[in-house]
């Protein structure tokens, strides 16, 4: 198994530093956000801080003074979904550099949050940002060959899953990360969802990988209604753990009746969800053929 793997989004992500004032970097929890973003750092001048990180926080607490004594650096803000609020500082500080001639790489923003989300958190840096969004771990990425392709799809793109000594140890780290999803990230971003009953959900829309959902069916199995089942899928799908894939047909008016499907966008997720551990028991599995669809959208 790989060491350090080189992220074919890094040569992109410098480019549009380069281009725009500031670029927001979105991926899920885990995903090699923070990495990717230190080992850029490590080559210009920047400063790191995280938005969860009390004395980091506490650097904040005037973050437009603060943040004006660092107009010369890259400022990395991570997790900052935690701090909308940063917004229209941001816009103000880049406004004043661009006055002064300096035009591009100011600030780079990690977030987990879809591009939909944060685009209607950041209106105010309209014409000064520029998206990018950073998957899992791919072929390209682990080489491809046989044994790191059947290793990816089972553990998924995650680099702590894919990177585990063995299966086992990786099934326990996404484990560990479903439930610090639901017990932890999605309260803190205000949703007030009962972590059993989104898991269920959760768990329905693997068994369901890349069908039409029915909400009514999902709703009476969770006994709420059909708005409320919607509601769960959004804020599975804003935070980059589950894909909507709109139907596509050459009539406009036959693809607005269709359905969307729905596919767990991390393979190691899936096969976590439905407790599939071991390679074996994934070719065994009815989910198989619609695992390797999602596994290569």
């Amino acid at each position: 198994m790989q060491g350090m793997i080189t992220r074919q989004i890094a040569e992109k992500l410098q480019a549009t530093i380069a281009q725009v004032p500031a670029v927001a970097l979105l991926g899920a929890r885990q995903v090699g956000k923070t990495t990717l973003a230190k080992t850029i750092a490590s080559t210009i001048d920047s400063v790191y801080l995280d938005l969860e990180a009390p004395e980091d926080l506490l650097k904040l607490s005037d973050p437009s003074s603060f943040l004006s004594t660092q107009t010369d650096k890259l400022v990395i803000l991570d997790k900052i979904q935690r701090a909308p609020e940063l917004f229209p500082v941001l816009r103000g500080l880049i406004d004043k550099n661009r006055e002064r001639g300096r035009r591009s790489g100011q600030f780079l923003l990690l977030g987990s949050a879809s591009m939909d989300l944060m685009r209607q958190s950041s209106e105010s840096l309209a014409g000064r940002i520029g998206y990018l969004e950073m998957s899992g771990l791919n072929l390209v990425e682990v080489d491809g060959h046989q044994q790191e392709r059947q290793t990816l799809w089972l553990r998924g793109g995650f680099p702590y899953s894919y990177l585990a000594a063995d299966d086992g140890l990786a099934m326990d780290w996404l484990e560990n990360l479903i439930r610090t999803y639901l017990e932890r990230d999605i309260p803190q971003m205000g949703f007030r969802v009962p972590a059993a009953r989104l898991r269920r959900l959760w768990t329905m829309l693997a068994h369901l990988q890349g069908e039409t959902v029915n909400y009514s069916r999902l709703a009476s199995n969770l006994e709420v209604d059909a708005k409320t089942v919607t509601h769960y899928i959004d804020i599975l799908t804003d935070l980059l753990l589950v894909r909507r894939l709109e139907p596509w047909h050459a009539n406009v008016k036959k693809r607005l009746v269709k359905s969307p499907r729905y596919y767990v966008r991390d393979s190691g997720i899936l096969h976590r969800l439905l407790g599939i551990n071991t390679y074996d028991a994934l070719l065994s599995n009815p989910v198989l053929g619609k695992s390797w669809e999602g596994f290569v959208i």
